[in-house]
Parts: structure tokens; C-alpha cells; sequence
């Protein structure tokens, strides 16, 4: 038999991993022995879990092992983590270990030192362009000759997030997706985080899809810009187009937002809004030459609240704004996404699941969209601190803007 000796340490019991690490173990052939488990006394608490893995086969051991380690679980007096170089650009050793979204951190030269920069699907470069002494995430692409890498499962610890029994909004999260949960509840709850963010200085990321146009969102979307609770705008070339089109013209896929009939020609609005753009030559530029007035893109430049438009293959146009280079627009997430506390997904699937691959897991995510499955697929996507909100987007946003409102 093949024995390893784990540890882990947390709110193993609110957060459920303690179930799920014995699960593990069984799931992949192996049987457990608990040596060693203390509960914490209090909510502040941690509690430890020292056990004792045993399978009939290494390959089973590593599985075993390779899924503990997401779990929390790492090898007790497991030495240094194994490093190996980089040999050519985007290019790492076949068995580098693959992050999580969750806090790690590495052994090195006897000492422990937190991961930097922690998103899931990295490679963790150690010392080298890091610093002496630092490791950070590293994505494929980026990686350079003579990296160093960390390889193997040995001297790596990962702390998934818990969920601490007085945590703000614990009740909220552990709900699950519901299209049950009254919209007004659920509303106060993301209120009460948003304000919790601005207290601790954090920042709050919108990601907006083109059905906050369609479902009249863009108002409400405007008087949280105006407000100051959205400190960067994250979407596609479609929210742009959409949200100009309404603003010069008055529809919204050439549907009039007044009295929703389909305006006579109104195919080719979404196409004279890009022109419009043009011709001013980006949409900063329209605003300070007045042709555009009013909606979601002229409220950002107003109050210098960052956007960014990543392009797709379906774009019309695109805007002059829009990142067309699909590296480039990841880039410009990633460097918005800094410093975020909370991240309000409203109404586009594919820009969810995106930014959620770029954030650790302790930045709290609220999808709301009017599909059940677009908030299970964030979560089931890697991004388990997704909270889902079952709803229409634009009822959603006015609700929280009058909320936030009559809270200032």
C-alpha cells in the first residue's frame, strides 16, 4: 500500500470540505485513517485535519493527491516545492502544476511564500522576473526561457475560500441558484456588499451584456456610474453599440425602447450608431463634441470610469474602442479586475465566465441573468463563489439603484 500523510486547516465543517476531502479519497480507490482533527472554539477559529491516505497503486496516489490539493489538503513535511526551467517561450515542463483560483502558496528555501497575481490555469513562476525570494501565476503564453516553474504537488499549499458562519451575505451564497429567491431580498443582500466594498476601499466591476440595453437597464446602469459605485465597465463591442444606438436614436436593435414596436428600417440603426462613432472618431471623443449626450458609454467617460469592449467574431463595426486582438482585450480585463472586491456579472454568459477565470476566488461574483443555467455554468466553470440571481437585468438594476439611493 502507499501511504501519505495530509494536513488542512480552515472552516472545514461550514464550508463542507471536510465531507468532500473524505469523499476524494474513496472516490479514487483509497482509504483514510483520521490521525489528527481539532474544531475551532469560535467563529474566528480554524479547524485542523491530520490524515493519513492510503492506495494500492502510486497513479491512484496522485490522483488522490492532485484532488486533495483543491481541497485544501497538502502532503505534511512535504519539503521544498520542485522547481524546473523554462526551455523555451510558452513552453513548460510537461508535469507543471496547474493553479487554482484559491490562495496558494509555495515552499521555498525552507519558507513559505504566498502565490501573487492568483488566478485558476496558470503555471507559478518562482523567483527569477518575480523577484528574488516571490513566486507569482503565470500563463502559458507568457511564460519566458529560463522561468522557473513549480512541477509536482510537493511544498504547495492551497486555502480555498470559506464560508465563516458570520460572514456578510453566507446565507445568500449557500442558497444556491433559485429562481424562487425574491428579487428585493437578493438586492438588499449585493447592496450590502457593494457598500461593504466601498467601505474597504475595494473596487466594484460591472461585466454587461447588450440585455442591459434591451431590458432598459441603461438608466439605472447610468445612476450607479454617476454614483460612483462602478469603478470599471467590462463587456463586449455589443453593450457599446446597443447603449449608443438607444442613445442617438431611440432603439435598441432597431426595436423603439418608447413603446417597444420595430422601428421602420430600424435594422441599419445599430450601424449608423457606429458611424455616428466614427465620424467623431471614438466614443470619447462624441461625447466631448456632444454628439452623444446621454447612456451607459457617455455616463463612463463623464465620470472617467474605465471601459473596456472586447471583440468577437459576430461584431458589426466594431466601435473604434473595441479590442479586437482577443490577448490584448484578456490583458485589459485582467488589469481592471485589480483591486476588485466584488464583481456584478449582469446578462452575458460568455464575459462571466471569462472574468471569473481571471479572478481568485476571494472576490465575491453576483450573476444575474433571466437563464438558471448561465449562473450554474460560472460556478460549474471554476468560479464556485459565483452567486446567482435569478431575474430580469434591468428590473435588477433599478432596484438596486433606488436602493443604493435611498441608503446615501
Amino acid at each position: 500500500m502507499h501511504q501519505e500523510v495530509v494536513e488542512a486547516q480552515g472552516h472545514l465543517i461550514d464550508s463542507h470540505l471536510m465531507e468532500q476531502i473524505f469523499d476524494t479519497v474513496v472516490e479514487f480507490n483509497g482509504r483514510f485513517e483520521v490521525e489528527q482533527f481539532r474544531i475551532g472554539r469560535t467563529n474566528a477559529d480554524n479547524s485542523y485535519l491530520r490524515l493519513k491516505v492510503e492506495t494500492e497503486s502510486e497513479a491512484d496516489m496522485q490522483q488522490v493527491l492532485s484532488q486533495l490539493l483543491g481541497l485544501g489538503c497538502a502532503p505534511a513535511d512535504s519539503g521544498d516545492a520542485v522547481l524546473a526551467m523554462v526551455e523555451r517561450d510558452c513552453c513548460a515542463p510537461e508535469d507543471f502544476y496547474s493553479t487554482t483560483n484559491h490562495k496558494t502558496m509555495v515552499r521555498h528555501q525552507h519558507k513559505w511564500i504566498e502565490v501573487d497575481n492568483q488566478r485558476m490555469d496558470a503555471m507559478v513562476v518562482v523567483g527569477g522576473s518575480c523577484g528574488d525570494g516571490r513566486a507569482s501565476c503565470r500563463r502559458l503564453r507568457d511564460l519566458k526561457k529560463g522561468d522557473q516553474v513549480v512541477v509536482g504537488m510537493r511544498g504547495i499549499r492551497v486555502m480555498p475560500e470559506s464560508k465563516e458562519r458570520d460572514r456578510l451575505a453566507f446565507a445568500f451564497m449557500s442558497n444556491g441558484v433559485s429562481s424562487e429567491r425574491q428579487v428585493e431580498t437578493a438586492v438588499r443582500q449585493v447592496a450590502a456588499l457593494m457598500r461593504q466594498c466601498r467601505e474597504a476601499g475595494q473596487k466594484i466591476i460591472a461585466v454587461a451584456g447588450p440585455v442591459t440595453v434591451h431590458t432598459g437597464g441603461s438608466q439605472a446602469m447610468a445612476k450607479l456610474i454617476r454614483g460612483g459605485w462602478v469603478q470599471a465597465l467590462l463587456a463586449g463591442n455589443a453593450l457599446g453599440v446597443h447603449d449608443i444606438e438607444a442613445a442617438l436614436l431611440g432603439t435598441s436593435l432597431g426595436v423603439r425602447q418608447s413603446d417597444g414596436r420595430q422601428e421602420e428600417h430600424g435594422h441599419r440603426n445599430h450601424m449608423r450608431a457606429i458611424n455616428a462613432i466614427y465620424h467623431a472618431g471614438s466614443i470619447a471623443k462624441a461625447v466631448e463634441c456632444g454628439r452623444l449626450t446621454t447612456g451607459v458609454m457617455y455616463e463612463c467617460v463623464k465620470a472617467g470610469v474605465p471601459f473596456v469592449l472586447a471583440g468577437s467574431l459576430r461584431d458589426d463595426g466594431p466601435l473604434p474602442d473595441t479590442i479586437t486582438d482577443m490577448n490584448e482585450a484578456q490583458d485589459a480585463y485582467a488589469a481592471q479586475l485589480k483591486g476588485a472586491g466584488l464583481v456584478l456579472c449582469l446578462g452575458s454568459m460568455l464575459h462571466s465566465i471569462a472574468t471569473g477565470n481571471m479572478l481568485p476566488s476571494w472576490v465575491k461574483i453576483v450573476c444575474v441573468d433571466i437563464n438558471p443555467a448561465v449562473a450554474t455554468k460560472v460556478s460549474d466553470r471554476g468560479t464556485g463563489q459565483a452567486i446567482g440571481v435569478v431575474t430580469d437585468v434591468g428590473l435588477f438594476l433599478d432596484l438596486l439603484a433606488r436602493n443604493l439611493e435611498a441608503a446615501a
